[in-house]
């Protein structure tokens, strides 16, 4: 005990020196044994970092980590040392320097425990960051100081919208060039429309940024050391007083328009003391009323820690956040809400949300946040979606992918379990009987499909093994098995998704994929009627086949031009009626594949009026061959043409790219139908086939900064173009081996 309180106490005066690496091992182990002990909830904070890519999210946690006493070295993301961040615990993290998954810590500062999820910035990933502010208390929004509200945070903005998520800004990287705090706060206010105020600012930008200045306490900080780990605090600089006085009374200001007690305060002319301040802008934020806006270079080790003293001061423990859960009864249809009880006893049922799931070394990882009660090991827990009841094993907390045991869990963690079979989105209680569930979690609709394919076919085993995983690990990953091209098709968020999956599928199964173009569905139909005369003869030993069929093969409807019908018209007993089904059948297998481009037939009827039969050689395999020549034939006289899906598309895209849009729709042969706007947004309904909305997710993303979106459904199909049905017929007959494949030989 005696080692832990020096520990502790040296981590509290920040007297560490840089090179001794067993003082800070000793203060790392004191806190992972501390932080184990029980907190009250008003010293927890449930906190997540999010923000557009490459704004420095992780960087950021690294430095959390560091100064916390939590880790013992700092590694930068792309570091010379090929070490990488800690939170990027995963090889490909590593390698491409981005987040792919959320990771979870958990660290002390100034006796207080907080509970960090790092998450993704690109929008491939996003159900990461919706899941993890779905369990959140509060958020730190990072904006990058030349960047400014880019496209990435204005989607992070609608989900901390959506959870009710109080949070704080903090305006990362002012070392670089061009780094502007005031614009970037400037955008806080215009684009997501936020009340917001700097509560400190920077001395200095780019390369003479010398320290911050607070502008509650109003005195200025320095980092010093080679980490900025030592901190100390003096006079705010005589060239930055009259800034720091402005900025602080347009802070109170900011703060007295939405809180009534400083607002009353403001109207009588009184003073507001330092405490005041703080509580007024505690009080607005938790409502998220107000956003304090902090600044700092995490790479350059300046204004971290006045970002952990502000997660403390102005961010809420979980008893200010209220969770409901639905309460589901059976016998009326009806569904009523019940406020969790977020006191830290075993007084109340236990309530939990599985929001995570992940493989790890020792089976399925399922992150769990506890709303009510409390959970031990060795206890049983009932799933409300399967009424199944579970043994908890194992209770584990995070640290990126380490894990320390412990024994039992309160409202108001965030641990892990072991060895659980659920989805996503399930709900644990410790009654068998509450059927209760927690409000789920929004699931965004994937926006891009491709073809995934292992390129060694005794792999199929572990393909299947990994896309059942991963299916089950990210909602937003969806597969789907085409029996009309025997292909399977994965879904998602963006090209960049399914090829992170398609390299974990290598590099964690040993299983290499191939990701392609999915094939389109194109139909083959006729345009006129032809009238059909055939007979189907064959002579051998014994009894032959015979069988005649005579009829016309007809279009069908534009509405129609998916199906296929037959028609029995016959008088008499030329072909007995025993052997019409044979007829249809051999009519519907032919069906199968077209003489233009292998495609299947569509939109035709069958009509079958006349034929003739022999008593001894007809029989219905006879039948089913006529049927199929029949078929045939005609399809040879008649005027044929390939038929395409079309889609309807709405795209939703800023104002300002109306044009490029446009432009886009036009050059992949769409039809504008209709066109609408509202608050500075266009939409716009247009047609367009589907075989050349392929990669279109990511040349909208590219051509309107990441703003713009589009849905697509299936509408109809309808002829394709001439030149796409030349290159189909061309393809389809150098695949079959009936014309030298040779490239530019038939473009004449």
């Amino acid at each position: 005990m005696r080692v832990l309180r020096v520990g502790l106490s040296l981590a509290k005066k920040h007297i560490l020196a840089p090179g001794s690496i067993t003082i800070k091992k000793v203060l790392v182990d004191s806190c992972r044994s501390c932080s184990t002990e029980f907190f009250p909830n008003e010293r927890i904070r449930n906190i997540g970092i999010s923000a557009h890519i490459d704004s420095g999210k992780t960087t950021l946690t690294e430095r959390v980590l560091y100064y916390t006493g939590r880790i013992a070295e700092i590694h930068e993301v792309r570091g010379k040392d090929g070490v990488g961040a800690t939170m990027d615990s995963m090889e490909l993290e590593r390698q491409r320097g981005i987040t792919i998954q959320s990771a979870a810590t958990y660290t002390m500062w100034k006796d207080h425990n907080i509970n960090i999820i790092d998450t993704p910035g690109h929008v491939d990933f996003t159900i990461e960051v919706e899941r993890a502010l779905r369990v959140l208390d509060g958020a730190v929004l990072v904006l990058c100081a030349v960047g400014g509200v880019q496209c990435q945070t204005m989607t992070v903005n609608r989900q901390m919208k959506r959870y009710n998520v109080p949070f704080l800004t903090f305006i990362n990287k002012l070392d670089r060039m061009g780094a502007n705090p005031t614009r970037a706060l400037q955008q806080l206010r215009t684009k997501l429309n936020h009340n917001s105020a700097f509560v400190n600012i920077p001395m200095g930008v780019e390369g003479n940024i010398r320290g911050i200045i607070d502008l509650i306490e109003e005195r200025s900080i320095y980092f010093d050391g080679p980490f900025g780990q030592s901190i100390h605090y003096d006079e705010i600089p005589a060239e930055f007083r009259a800034e720091a006085a402005e900025r602080r009374q347009e802070l109170v200001e900011c703060v007295a328009n939405v809180d009534e007690i400083l607002g009353e305060m403001f109207l009588e002319e009184k003073i507001p003391t330092n405490d005041d301040l703080k509580a007024a802008i505690r009080r607005a934020t938790v409502q998220r009323l107000f956003s304090p806006v902090l600044v700092g270079t995490a790479l350059k080790n300046k204004g971290v820690q006045p970002l952990l003293d502000a997660v403390l001061e102005f961010l809420p423990n979980p008893t200010e956040v209220k969770n409901y859960a639905i309460l589901n009864t059976e016998d009326s249809g009806d569904s009523s809400k019940i406020e969790m009880d977020p006191a830290r006893d075993s007084a109340n049922p236990f309530v939990g949300l599985a929001f995570k799931l992940e493989a790890g070394r020792f089976g399925q990882l399922t992150y769990v946040r506890v709303y009510q009660g409390c959970v031990k090991k060795g206890e049983y827990i009932y799933n409300t979606r399967t009424s199944k009841k579970i043994r908890v094993q194992r209770l584990v907390r995070l640290h990126a992918d380490q894990m320390q045991d412990v024994d039992e869990v309160y409202a108001g963690d965030i641990c892990a379990l072991f060895g659980i079979d659920c989805a996503s989105g399930d709900t644990f209680t410790s009654k068998a009987s509450a059927n209760l569930s927690m409000e789920s979690i929004h699931v965004p609709e994937p926006v891009i499909s491709m073809t995934l394919k292992p390129t060694n076919k005794n792999d199929l085993d572990k393909f299947s093994k990994g896309i059942n995983r991963f299916t089950r690990e990210d909602p937003t990953f969806r597969v789907h098995f085409d029996t009309e091209s025997k292909e399977t098709i994965i879904s998602g968020m963006g090209e960049l998704h399914l090829d992170i999956y398609s390299q974990r599928m290598e590099r964690e199964y040993n299983c290499p994929c191939v990701l392609g173009k999915p094939k389109v569905a194109f139909r083959e139909t006729i345009t006129n009627a032809v009238p059909f005369e055939f007979t189907h003869k064959k002579q051998t030993g014994g009894s032959g086949q015979y069988g005649k069929v005579i009829g016309t093969l007809e279009p069908l409807d534009s509405d129609s031009s998916t199906k296929i019908e037959f028609e029995d018209q016959t008088v008499g007993t030329n072909v007995p009626k025993q052997f019409v089904p044979a007829v249809e059948k051999g009519f519907r297998e032919a069906c199968e594949k077209g003489p233009l481009s292998g495609h299947k037939i569509s939109g035709i009827r069958f009509v079958l009026e006349d034929g003739a039969h022999h008593m001894v050689d007809s029989n219905e395999i006879s039948f089913i061959r006529a049927g199929e020549g029949a078929l045939k034939q005609a399809m040879e006289k008649a005027n044929s043409v390939i038929l395409e899906p079309i889609m309807s598309v709405e795209i939703v895209a800023p104002q300002e790219f109306q044009g490029t849009v446009i432009a886009g729709v036009n050059r992949r042969h769409g039809v504008i139908t209709g066109q609408d706007g509202a608050e500075g947004y266009f939409t716009i309904y247009a047609d367009i086939p589907l075989n050349d909305m392929f990669g279109y997710s990511t040349e909208l993303r590219s051509n309107t900064e990441g703003k713009g979106e589009y849905t697509m459904d299936y509408s109809r199909y309808q002829p394709c173009l001439p030149s796409t049905q030349e290159e189909l017929v061309h393809k389809y007959l150098e695949a079959t081996g009936q014309l030298p494949a040779k490239k530019n030989k038939w473009k004449n």
